[in-house]
């Protein structure tokens, strides 16, 4: 199947899990992808796997210097955006007295800020039939100890959906939302815990979730591009959940 055929892709935070994933896919569809990471390490590693009709861009989303230079970048290798993921982002998770402005500041930046300036960034570039889809969270949904700015982060990330929506429809530019549940992926990378930490974290996680597994990147990414596929045409201003049903059945 080639949904994506002559069709370019811009995912942020592509270089691992579910945006990695949503690029392999991409690609394997007919489209082309430029993705973006923090470090010229992660971007090349990744690169190596994705191989073909792949575009590597080292830009953090919570810079706003690489924001705001992302224009200037993806010129570089394309004059039209077709699909836009905004997904860079990870999870630092602390009690309300142990944050501190830093760590507020620091998911802010890199959820609310990132997601909304790559998307105003690359409207230049998007035409009538593109599509826009922001990463959002089970965290909006549902309650969790210690998630309270990445919980907020990623709900201002989900007001997005509709308030783009508003803007952009005039454009013929689609807006809809993915919310994974737990999903493999290294949200874990930052905060500090160790090994051991992890996997007992993830062991009890698996525990409230109802198939009693976490989900595989893969799964979103499948997820994600049928919202961002012609299938989806008439799907506008929706957050599909991907999540195992947890978000409902606790």
């Amino acid at each position: 199947m080639q949904r994506f055929k002559n069709k370019f892709a811009l995912i942020t935070g592509g270089t691992n899990g579910m945006g990695l994933a949503t690029a392999q896919q991409y690609i394997n569809e007919g489209g082309s992808v430029i993705i973006t990471g923090r470090s010229d390490e992660t971007v090349n590693k990744a690169l190596k796997i994705l191989r073909k009709n792949a575009f590597g861009i080292v830009s953090n989303a919570g810079s706003m210097k690489d924001l705001l230079n992302l224009q200037n970048e993806v010129k570089k290798y394309t004059s039209t955006i077709d699909f836009v993921f905004a997904n860079a982002g990870y999870g630092k998770f602390e009690s309300i007295e142990s944050v501190d402005e830093n760590q507020f500041d620091e998911l802010f930046n890199m959820l609310v800020k990132g997601s909304f300036f790559t998307v105003q960034q690359m409207l230049p570039f998007m035409k009538s039939g593109s599509s826009v889809i922001f990463n959002t969270s089970i965290a909006t949904e549902i309650t969790m100890s210690n998630f309270s700015i990445y919980s907020a982060a990623k709900s201002a990330v989900q007001s997005f959906i509709k308030t783009f929506v508003a803007e952009l429809t005039a454009r013929g530019i689609r807006v809809n939302g993915i919310s994974p549940g737990h999903i493999k992926t290294n949200i874990f990378n930052n905060t500090g815990l160790n090994a051991e930490q992890v996997e007992g974290a993830i062991k009890q996680i698996i525990s409230t979730i109802p198939f009693k597994r976490q989900g595989e990147p893969s799964e979103i990414a499948n997820a994600v591009l049928f919202l961002a596929s012609d299938e989806a045409s008439y799907i506008h201003g929706a957050e599909l959940k991907v999540d195992a049903g947890i978000s409902v059945i606790r």
